[in-house]
């Protein structure tokens, strides 16, 4: 089975859409079976990487309303991702462009650690406050997860991975995905949103049993002689 999940990294429902996933993923049984890929998509392409206001002011802006009124959307947004163990500090998120974390995720499915770079990333913008527009700043991020600093540096410098962002972008929009964090499974059923674990888990199980093989009769015999009972057939004498 194969789950792909399409989100940026600036988006606080798609960090917590991740872990009520990854709480679903823990109550199924053929967890192990699940195959997770992370798709890029870009909340703002046009975002500048530096900014000179916060979350909180970029969110009034945004809706019209006064920074009060945004940072008591952001406070909401907090309670959530405490609910599901995560910790958010909204004061401290710095806004920035996503394009190179999202480039560096493409790195690092390159050498088998998509999953922990996506997690890293979430973990520095909403816990940490760290500027993940800043190139020196992935890189550290890079490395922390077992990845080489140098040559992460070097991708993020020479333009590494730009058509693999583009590749998921482009796929998103052929699938008419305009909100994130949204989840395809199995290339059929699509779940938008940070839904509840148990909207995730009843959409895993029904995904799974389609994979499962059906037993069909196609011709069901009347005679009692004609079929095994036991294990073993033994021709009728004539």
């Amino acid at each position: 089975m194969k789950v792909e999940i399409w989100s940026d990294i600036v988006c606080p429902f798609c960090y917590i859409g991740k872990r009520r996933f990854e709480q679903a993923l823990e109550q199924v049984p053929y967890r192990d079976e699940v195959e997770v890929i992370f798709r890029s998509f870009e909340l703002d392409p046009h975002a500048p990487v530096k900014v000179d206001h916060d979350i909180h002011d970029m969110l009034a802006a945004k809706y019209g309303m006064s920074r009060e009124q945004a940072k008591q959307m952001n406070d909401q947004v907090s309670e959530q991702a405490r609910s599901v163990g995560l910790t958010y500090n909204l004061d401290q998120a710095v806004p920035t462009n996503t394009f190179d974390a999202h480039r560096l995720t493409h790195y690092a499915k390159q050498h088998g650690k998509l999953i922990e770079m996506t997690e890293r990333l979430f973990m520095a913008y909403f816990t940490e406050g760290k500027h993940i527009g800043d190139r020196e700043v992935l890189a550290d991020l890079a490395a922390d997860i077992g990845l080489d600093r140098t040559e992460a540096n070097q991708v993020l410098e020479d333009g590494s991975f730009e058509e693999d962002v583009r590749a998921d972008q482009q796929q998103a929009a052929r699938l008419g995905i305009r909100a994130v964090p949204f989840f395809v499974i199995n290339n059929k059923y699509g779940v938008s949103g940070a839904q509840p674990v148990d909207v995730f888990v009843n959409a895993l199980n029904k995904a799974h049993s389609e994979e499962q093989p059906a037993i069909q009769v196609l011709h069901e015999e009347t005679q009692a002689d004609a079929a095994c009972t036991d294990g073993a057939c033994v021709p009728k004498k004539p």
